[in-house]
């Protein structure tokens, strides 16, 4: 499967007229740039979209986007807003054994006695629930000497049905190491965490080589 690293820019003008706001309204101009390959069934069961996305933020003049998907998205948004810039990932981009990443995770637990699922609060505890879902669920280990949780923000915003969402957002970067790379292709490809289609769990990496000349 070829996965497709994508740049959406948005201006000034383009944010208006798209009325992107919150999570929930960014999150239908991402999904609109791609074809919806999930029949009535999958969508009903929940079947992942095959869409991440990762909101940079911006200033006065534009916001950016990174995207990443099994398929390609469109040149531009719904009415031909905002500009688009896609590549294929390398096939051997992922075969390497450290690198260096940041991303966005919605960090939670689940209550053992009322199963509800509860925000993991604080830059420590989330360092920690980090670090500790590496190796178990995501096929990689984090060096803790250079894990840094950079902020933590919580987000509140209706969904498409109108209900009311609150969302933690923790923004973490550091370095990792491969230890299990089935799991580590998945989790790059599918996305970690809770959130996914708001904002959370794309990762984004850039590989460690060692100088063979030092």
């Amino acid at each position: 499967m070829s996965l497709v690293a994508s740049v959406l820019q948005l201006d000034r003008a383009a944010i208006k007229a798209l009325c992107v706001t919150d999570p929930y309204s960014l999150h239908r101009v991402v999904y609109g740039l791609y074809p919806d390959v999930r029949d009535d069934a999958g969508k009903a069961g929940h079947e992942p979209s095959g869409i991440l996305h990762a909101d940079q933020g911006g200033d006065f003049h534009g916001r950016r986007i990174l995207l990443l998907a099994d398929r390609p998205p469109a040149d531009h948004a719904e009415g031909g807003f905002g500009e688009v810039r896609s590549k294929v990932i390398p096939i051997d981009f992922l075969d390497h054994a450290r690198y260096r990443f940041k991303v966005i995770v919605n960090p939670t637990r689940r209550d053992s006695a009322s199963r509800k699922l509860l925000p993991v609060k604080g830059r420590d505890a989330v360092a920690a629930w980090f670090a500790e879902r590496g190796p178990a669920s995501w096929g990689f280990r984090i060096d803790l000497q250079h894990l840094q949780v950079d902020r933590i923000d919580v987000l509140r915003f209706r969904d498409k049905a109108q209900r009311d969402v609150t969302l933690a957002q923790a923004h973490v970067q550091g370095q990792l190491d491969v230890i299990d790379r089935e799991r580590f292709r998945h989790s790059f490809a599918s996305g970690i965490g809770r959130g996914r289609s708001f904002g959370c769990g794309l990762l984004q990496v850039v590989p460690l080589v060692d100088n063979p000349f030092v």
